[in-house]
């Protein structure tokens, strides 16, 4: 199950509030060159454009679904398809921006540290990670995927690195002139009830469970995945579910 730029962005206003309050953390007036890593369907890459108009930015994304929607929305913005991982750029940045990417690359203890690398004096890496693999909606994720219908296929399930505040800020401060590292808790209003938190994370953190899966046990792991997000979180009186979503920020300056 690839990455579907029309799934990701159903709930495009709530994903991109983070990353317009972490773009206007950045301790930057000014940038020549940025770069949005994971850009997704573009949504990130323009809050970026337009917080530094003057800058030449480019966006990164593996998925050729999300860059052909990232394309379309920005189309003077130069985008190249390639992994986080495996991105090595012939310059240096003002700005790198990492709005919930990060966490589906590993080895961060390397990866971290090589980004501020690639920064220029001044220069700031900005990322925000998703902070919820506690919350019900991941926990449920794999208590299901552990049952015996599902254990023999996407039990071993893992989610690469995450790690709290403190260790990112001790890797990341022998590296940097200044490092700023908070933590929100978005609440998010899904107007579509239950079955709109289990769209919400087919779009994100349950693709690696239903990538191993067919098209037919994909529905059964996603009515038993609904039936147990009813059951842990509540039902407004309008229909609404209230998603708590913690995030984690990081703004580094080298």
């Amino acid at each position: 199950m690839s990455w579907s730029a029309r799934q990701y962005s159903l709930f495009e206003q709530q994903r991109t509030r983070p990353v317009r309050d972490l773009v206007a953390a950045i301790p930057r007036e000014s940038a020549q060159t940025a770069v949005d890593l994971g850009c997704g369907p573009g949504n990130s890459t323009e809050v970026l454009a337009e917080r530094f108009p003057q800058a030449r930015v480019t966006g990164l994304d593996s998925s050729t679904d999300m860059l052909g929607e990232a394309r379309q929305r920005l189309a003077a913005v130069e985008f190249i398809q390639a992994e986080i991982g495996d991105w090595k750029p012939a310059q240096t940045y003002d700005v790198i921006l990492a709005n919930a990417s990060l966490q589906w690359v590993p080895d961060h203890a390397q990866l971290y540290p090589r980004l501020v690398s690639l920064l220029n004096p001044g220069g700031v890496l900005a990322v925000q990670t998703p902070d919820n693999l506690d919350e019900p909606a991941h926990r449920l994720a794999r208590e299901i995927a552990a049952g015996p219908q599902w254990a023999d296929r996407i039990s071993d399930v893992r989610h690469p690195d995450r790690h709290p505040a403190p260790y990112y800020f001790d890797l990341l401060r022998p590296h940097c002139a200044e490092v700023d590292v908070w933590r929100t808790t978005y609440h998010h209003p899904l107007a579509g009830g239950h079955p709109a938190v289990v769209e919400w994370f087919k779009g994100s953190a349950l693709r690696p469970y239903l990538q191993r899966l067919d098209q037919a046990a994909q529905q059964d792991f996603l009515d038993t995945y609904l039936h147990a997000i009813s059951q842990a979180y509540p039902l407004l009186a309008d229909g609404t579910v209230l998603l708590p979503f913690p995030r984690l920020f990081i703004v580094a300056t080298r």
